[in-house]
Formats: C-alpha cells, structure tokens, sequence
C-alpha cells in the first residue's frame, strides 16, 4: 500500500493528484522551483522540496532531484502528471531502482512509444491503422501538403504543416531544431497531412492482471498551434462500426506493448471516416476529466490502485451524458496566441468543475505553460454542456493578463461546432471572426460608461461633489478615456449628472438608476465604486467594476470587458524609434537568423525566435530596410518591451 506519493509535477495537474492522494487517505510531497515556491500546489501538498533554480531543464526535468526529493521526504510512490518527465523511461527507470513505486506504465512500454516512428511499426505490426511516411527527400508538388513532426515529445511542438514544396526544406530545419531544443532529440518524419480531419482518442486503462479497458471516445479538434484548446467526449457523430475500430485498435496497442496504467491512444478521423494512428501518450491526459465525467471515474485513484497491483472490474461503467472541457490559457489569440504575464487577480467560474493551476493572487510567470485552468460542463446531452460551458465562461470573474475567454465562448457557439462539424483546422480557419470586434458592438461603450461612474464614485466626496456629485445647478462634463484589453479601442466617456439625472453623450436612452430596483440615483448617490446599475432602453443592466491600478474590469451576465484608464495628458517620452522591435513578452532569446547590421531584409522576414510559456514566437521584420541594430543572442533573457532589433525602413 502506498502511504506518502511524491507529485513530480507542478500547477494544476499536481492539485489534481494531490486532492485524489487527499482523499485515498495517502500522504503527498510536492516539488517546486524557485518560481513556484508559493504556488499553490507547493501550499496544498503535506510536504514540499524546493528544486533550485526557475527554468524547467534546471528543476521539474531534473529527475536525479525529483528521486532525491522523494527519498529525502520519505516518499514510497512517485506519480509525474502529464509532461516534463511523464513518458520518460529512463526516470521511470530511476524511481524503481530507488526502491520507489511507480505510478505509470512500465518503462519498456513507455519506451515502445516514445518515439512516434518506432511506435508506428509496433502499431503497424499489431493491426492498427496508419498513415504511410513520406521520405522527406521525395516529397512531390503532388504530395502537398504535408506534416513534418517531431519523433520525440508533444504539445504542438516540432510540427510544422507544409503546402508549397520551396518552403519544406526550411520548415525541416525549423522543427528539427524546434525538437532539439524542446526534446533532446532533433529526429523528424513527414506524413501526408489530412485536411478536414479530426482529432479523435482513446482512453485506455490496463491493469497488471491482462485487463485492459476502453474508456469510449475524446473528440480533440479544436487545436492552436497543434495543442488542443476545446475536447469532448464522447467524440460526436461517429457512427457505431467506427467506434468499434477505434476501441479495438486502442485495446491492441495497449496489449501489443504490455501497457499497465493510464494512457490514451490518439488517431486522425478522415472526412470519409477512415481511422489512423497518430500515437499513444504514455500518461494521463490533460483532458481526462471529460471521461471522468461521464463514466463516473476517478482515473488518478485508479492509477494508485492500479500500481497497488489492485484489479481492475471485468468491463468498465458505461457512460453517461456528455463533457465538454475548455482550457482557459493567458494568451492573446488575436495577436499570434502571445502569452500574457502578470498577477491573476481573479478568477471565478461558478456552477462549473475547474481543475485549475493558479489562485487568485498568484503572479504568472514565463517559464512554464500559459494554461491557468480546465473549465468542465457535463449534461444529459452535448447541446446542453456546449450551452452549460459557453454561460459559465460568460460570466466568470476572471481578472488578471488577458486570456482566451472570449475566444472559447465564440467557438463554443460557432454554428459548426454546435453542429459538431469541426476539424483540426476549425481554430485557423475561423480565428478572424472569432477575435473581432462586432461592428455593432454596443457593450464596450457602456461598460466603459459604468467605469467612468465608478470611477467617480471612488474619488474622495469632497472631490466627487467638486468635479460631477449633485448640486442644484447642473455639473460640469465629465470626461474619461479608457482602452479595451486586448485590441486597444479607445473609448472616450463624457457625461453630466444634473437634477434631471445622467446626460452622458451618445447614451440617448440610458438612465442610472440607484440602489433600488426601478428608481433613479438621487441626490449624492451618483454611483457604487464596484457596483452601477443602468436602465438601457428599459432594461436594467448591471455592471460589477473592479479597479486594480489603472486596469478597470466591468463584469456582467453578459460578458467581461477589460479597459485601461488613460491619462489625460500622455507622456510625451513614451517615444521608441521607428522600426525597432520590441520584445512582446519576457522570454529567451532561443535562436537567430543568420542576419547581421548592416543586412538587407525583407517584410516579414523571421530576425530571431523567442520561447516563452512552452512556445516559440517568430520576430520578423516589420518592413523592407536595412538592419540597423541586433541586440539578441541565444541564451538571452528579454523583458517584454526589450529593444532587440530595429530596421531602417526604405533603401
């Protein structure tokens, strides 16, 4: 029996295993980086162990020290969580030699699969179906496009999608380097890439016994970046012959590696519904509380009961419902899917299962994954928990860097996916009207009205009667200026309150109505600091207003809106020279092109590569010139703003 379990991870997938261990009845030891010291999964462990250092390679990739913390604790078990060293043999290895219980696959299975090539010969000789390689010296105008992709590792990165034939030998260099410096391991392979194809897997679990369990279907299609952002189960519209291939080819390639533990086995779904292996993850999911939720499971206790040597039932619960998981990232879809930094004030989703990383109060950082939550609906049927999860993100109370919010909501109420037709290319093919601003978008407009009376609200009363209050003349206008976050729409706010009430310019049927349902503010009650309440052409509206430095967060039942309050008279300093480019996030400088001043580039043309949050973010140049300055290097770490290249635009 295990007793006390070491978590070899980090953020949400470490809470999520420590409040299983919590309730089995078993002791948890966390582990944390420098960064990571107050982090909430080091807070909620029974016992933590610092690993010195903030980068991933210098802490949470740092097996020897995770073996060495364990054993110092007093550990007897240790369970990695999804990534870092998660599908690792030789830690798997290292645990066991330890003395230690692992609490995963067996290191040979793990190592059947660590490489996608080696792994689909396997799956080719046990039956499963596959996609054909393409020699990448051979790849024709007649093969386009394809897929070139890391052998080693996941998450998206190393993968690149081809479709003019001039452009791959660069794109095999990019992903071979991409996958070096992620993975160790720079091996890539090209395969025809499948347009319109979606992205359907399989949970297995596996007990030590020969059991072996299908958990039904996950669909995974919508992706950015080749990373999953919205996943469901079971996967919809498949037909009952197509799911029967799918378990049955899952079940054999757990079977043909000797699996033990939780895994997934991953495959493309053509248009035609023809099912290809793309993979088998040796580890838990990210998205596995989708299959929780319908068969009623906790997959993390049945990981510890499995590594007990405990059986598993002869067939699984069969499920019930329908889950959909949406993962809540600090990005800026709109802007290249940029990762967002700073302190999380807030964050409320009420009604809804969140596994989540951070708390409120909690600073995120660069050095690791930008995702800050898993937001889960389940229903009797798919069009309720689309609707359930689409609402619930509506209205939550997320305050803090700017995130994806807005974009899930939009996908989640997009046409084709409530009519579940979407593919892996859903998010690519319909990002511009997933980030737009309406053009008739009249609730920005009057959540920056309601920022401007709370605003006032808050300001001393002597100052408040002075500059808008109620008097028996009628006030001076009052004007404010705030900018929507993201995209940067200036919102200019002028209004009076008189004896007759709120004038505000370009509200003409707008009221402020006081603390009582149904009557106006009256005299000296212009406004609450955090709560304003107007009557809109005969409907009341309320807007919750939240003030954090110059940043203004409106909540309503209808959505969120995010504002800076600007200053009357900008700073005339706040001058950088033309064409400089500046870092768009802290991050590592991780390659450089092989440019130098004094060079000739062209627009667009990549200048360097920055990592930060698990990603790399191309730098290019922003016109045609002359490179005048290169102020990076590799290794270098940059803060968002850092001069790192400018171009002299023209000849």
């Amino acid at each position: 029996m295990i007793r006390s379990l070491l978590v070899a991870n980090r953020a949400e997938i470490a809470r999520r295993i420590v409040r299983t261990c919590r309730d089995l009845g078993i002791a948890t030891v966390a582990v944390h980086s420098d960064a990571d010291a107050d982090a909430p999964h080091a807070r909620e462990a029974d016992s933590a162990v610092r690993l010195p250092g903030d980068a991933p390679a210098d802490t949470y990739l740092r097996g020897d020290l995770l073996v060495r913390a364990a054993l110092a604790a007093g550990a007897d078990a240790v369970h990695p969580g999804y990534g870092f060293l998660s599908e690792h043999a030789d830690f798997a290895r290292a645990v066991r030699a330890a003395g230690l219980v692992w609490v995963g696959p067996p290191p040979e299975a793990m190592e059947a699969m660590a490489s996608k090539t080696r792994a689909k010969e396997i799956m080719r000789k046990a039956g499963v179906p596959l996609l054909d390689p393409l020699d990448p010296a051979e790849v024709t105008a007649g093969d386009l496009p394809v897929l070139v992709k890391a052998a080693a590792g996941g998450g998206g990165r190393g993968m690149r999608v081809v479709r003019e034939l001039d452009a791959l030998p660069a794109e095999l260099d990019s992903a071979r380097a991409e996958a070096a410096s992620a993975f160790g391991d720079g091996e890539i392979f090209v395969e025809p890439y499948m347009e319109g194809a979606r992205h359907v897997e399989v949970q297995v679990l596996a007990d030590t016994h020969g059991t072996v369990w299908t958990l039904g279907t996950r669909d995974c299609s919508l992706q950015r970046r080749h990373q999953k952002v919205i996943e469901e189960a079971p996967a919809p519209g498949l037909d009952g012959e197509l799911r029967r291939t799918l378990a049955e080819s899952a079940a054999n390639a757990a079977r043909a590696i000797g699996y033990e533990g939780a895994g997934t086995v991953e495959f493309l779904v053509s248009p035609s519904g023809r099912a290809y292996f793309l993979e088998m993850n040796t580890r838990l999911q990210v998205e596995h509380p989708v299959t929780e939720e319908i068969h009623g499971l906790d997959l993390v206790a049945l990981q510890v009961r499995i590594a007990e040597g405990e059986r598993l039932d002869a067939e699984p619960p069969a499920p019930r419902g329908h889950a959909v998981e949406a993962r809540l990232y600090a990005e800026d879809p709109a802007r290249d899917w940029r990762p967002q930094t700073g302190i999380l004030h807030r964050l409320e989703i009420p009604g809804l299962r969140v596994d989540s990383g951070p708390d409120a109060g909690d600073a995120i950082g660069v050095h690791y994954d930008p995702m800050l939550a898993k937001v889960i609906a389940v229903a009797p049927t798919r069009a309720e928990a689309v609707r359930r999860l689409a609402h619930g993100l509506e209205r939550a109370r997320i305050h803090g860097p700017v995130t994806n919010r807005e974009l899930l909501v939009r996908a989640l109420r997009h046409p084709e996916f409530e009519a579940a037709r979407m593919d892996t290319g859903f998010l690519e093919r319909h990002l511009p009207e997933l980030t737009a601003a309406p053009d008739d978008d009249e609730a920005a407009p009057l959540a920056a009205l309601a920022a401007a009376l709370a605003d006032a609200a808050r300001r001393p009363a002597t100052v408040a009667g002075r500059l808008g209050g109620w008097r028996n003349v009628p006030s001076q206008s009052q004007l404010r200026s705030y900018r929507a976050e993201p995209g940067g729409t200036e919102h200019e706010v002028r209004y009076r309150l008189t004896r007759d009430g709120m004038l505000a310019e370009g509200f003409s049927d707008v009221r402020l109505l006081g603390a009582e349902p149904g009557r106006d503010a009256g005299p000296g009650r212009a406004a609450d600091p955090a709560r304003v309440v107007l009557d809109v052409a005969g409907v009341r509206r309320t807007f919750e207003v939240t003030a954090y430095g110059d940043r203004r967060y409106v909540d309503t039942p209808q959505g969120g809106h995010v504002f800076t309050a600007l200053p009357r008279f900008p700073d005339p300093t706040a001058r950088t020279e033309p064409g400089s480019l500046l870092a768009p996030m802290p991050g590592t400088v991780v390659r450089v092109a092989e440019v130098a001043v004094g060079d000739r580039v062209e627009a667009g043309q990549p200048l360097l590569w920055l990592e930060a949050m698990k990603m790399e973010h191309r730098v290019t140049a922003p016109a045609a010139g002359v490179l005048t300055a290169l102020h990076a290097a590799p290794g270098r770490q940059v803060e968002v703003g850092a001069l790192l290249a400018v171009v002299a635009a023209g000849e």
